[in-house]
């Protein structure tokens, strides 16, 4: 365990480091105000912290940069966010879910100057309404409702050319009986019923249950990503191409992202991941400070912000945590 004057050096040691992005030496954690050490002392300090991996000597400079191990300590007993910096977030509009994911990553990233991420609600195989629309011969619109009011739309050829009057007994009928069921319980209770449904209900409710698992399968595992160029912007990214290059086909090949904000939603509150720790993050220059968001009570999705070890931790826990509560509750209080 540290005591407290190893943690009050480590943490201003980590929070200068963040700021200038400069390893930091003992003159100039001397000159800090409120560590009141020699920097003799700091030195020795600083050699602690050192045997215990919670800082590192880069080859070209004699100050000590914090390790992830250090970052670890630091954003787990160090942090004090100050939420009044963000009275004034701006709000998400209640449309479309798909637009509410788009712009919430657009927001994360702007207000970090780093990457937004959002993964898309895990849809319920639940529908709410399911409507038939006639367009031509054999040729028809399922317009599907989800729980959460979004809305798909599909093209199906049936065999038979149904009148539009029995599309609408169809639906009504679908509706009152099946409407909040799984896709599952759906499928269940046609093999059981189908043969006491009139023949045109029972082949477009099978189309219907078709479609519908269709529409949840392709819905899952989205992942939306805004501002991956603000990672140009990064010394500890443009510096080095190599890192930027794979940072970038991280956002690119989005299976080990999408694991990664996984492992995350497994969690309530604020969650950070630094790279290096574990092999969550796969990269030792990448953090990614992330949250759950809910519909109406229940974790539908993950969001977060992706950017340097060297990020401001504090801003950052602010941005995601404003913004994850934003999201639910335009996706709650959606007309």
């Amino acid at each position: 365990m540290l005591d407290d004057r190893a943690k009050l050096l480590l943490k201003t040691l980590v929070e200068r480091y963040i700021a200038d992005g400069q390893p930091v030496g003992s003159r100039t954690l001397s000159r800090a105000p409120g560590l009141d050490l020699s920097p003799a002392t700091i030195r020795n300090v600083m050699s602690d912290l050192e045997v215990l991996g919670l800082i590192a000597s880069p080859h070209t400079s004699a100050g000590r940069i914090p390790t992830a191990r250090g970052y670890r300590l630091f954003v787990d007993t160090m942090l004090t966010a100050q939420r009044e910096q963000f009275t004034s977030a701006p709000s998400l509009a209640a449309d479309q879910p798909q637009k509410v994911i788009a712009n919430a990553a657009h927001l994360l990233s702007n207000m970090s100057q780093f990457v937004g991420v959002v993964m898309a609600p895990r849809r319920a195989s639940v529908f709410r309404q399911i409507e038939f629309l006639r367009l031509a011969d054999r040729r028809l619109l399922v317009i599907i409702v989800a729980p959460d009011g979004d809305v798909q739309n599909r093209v199906i050829f049936p065999e038979v050319d149904y009148s539009q009057s029995q599309l609408v007994e169809a639906s009504n009928y679908i509706n009152a009986h099946f409407a909040g069921l799984t896709i599952e319980q759906v499928r269940d209770r046609l093999q059981s019923e189908v043969e006491q449904l009139r023949g045109e209900i029972a082949a477009l409710m099978q189309a219907a249950v078709q479609v519908s698992s269709e529409v949840m399968t392709e819905a899952q595992d989205e992942v939306v990503i805004a501002g991956e160029r603000n990672l140009l912007a990064v010394t500890d990214f443009s510096s080095d191409m190599s890192h930027l290059r794979r940072a970038f086909e991280l956002f690119e090949h989005k299976t080990q992202l999408m694991r990664l904000l996984d492992v995350s939603s497994q969690a309530e509150g604020v969650r950070i991941f630094i790279g290096g720790e574990s092999q969550v993050v796969p990269f030792d220059d990448l953090s990614i400070v992330s949250a759950n968001y809910e519909v109406d009570g229940q974790v539908v999705g993950t969001l977060g912000v992706i950017g340097p070890t060297r990020m401001p931790y504090e801003r950052m826990i602010q941005i995601v945590d404003i913004t994850s509560k934003l999201v639910t509750n335009a996706l709650s209080h959606r007309k």
